[in-house]
């Protein structure tokens, strides 16, 4: 398994993330400019979008043997950007991603498979402020060109992972269904 760093955007995903896809272990370079991992969430009605800055990829990928593919994702939670810097300090504190108690996100994949035609299915654990939970990442996989890219979005429900306590809770205000939108560019050695 090669170990890829990425600082850039990224998730999801980037999770979160990350979202965990893998690549060609002959794909081993992340096209941090091109990379990127979000998260989209609405307040009050209004979509928000923000932006994880780092993350480190472990990665495993070859589409003829999918049984032995694996990915690793992780998000430094404190490089996380939503627009204005009070917001952004705000969502790194206590309430939010517990940036300090919590510095990773982290996506580890147990299986890929073939999914709905066109996508793999990237079965794995997702880690945010602690708490670890069972998801499915559905993602695509396509060459262009030269580069390898991954592409794919997770719904998640920040309540389940305490993003959002306190007065932030209240779903009315911010919803509970967040996607981690991610695009991974893989180029080789």
């Amino acid at each position: 398994m090669k170990r890829n760093s990425r600082r850039g955007s990224l998730v999801i995903a980037a999770v979160l993330a990350a979202s965990g896809i893998a690549a060609n272990l002959a794909w081993a370079q992340v096209d941090a400019a091109k990379s990127s991992v979000t998260a989209v969430a609405r307040q009050i009605g209004v979509p928000m979008e923000g932006k994880f800055r780092k993350f480190d990829a472990a990665v495993s990928f070859d589409p003829a043997k999918l049984a032995t593919s694996s990915a690793k994702v992780e998000i430094d939670v404190s490089s996380f950007e939503i627009g204005d810097a009070e917001t952004t300090k705000e969502v790194k504190g206590k309430d939010w991603f517990d940036a300090a108690k919590y510095p990773k996100a982290v996506f580890q994949s147990t299986s890929i498979k073939n999914g709905t035609p066109g996508k793999y299915d990237v079965a794995g654990k997702l880690t945010i402020k602690g708490k670890t939970v069972d998801v499915v990442v559905p993602a695509t996989y396509r060459q262009e060109g030269a580069v390898q890219v991954f592409e794919g979005a997770l719904p998640i429900k920040r309540t389940v992972f305490n993003i959002g306590d306190g007065e932030w809770k209240d779903t009315s205000v911010v919803a509970d269904d967040v996607q981690i939108k991610f695009r991974i560019v893989l180029a080789k050695k």
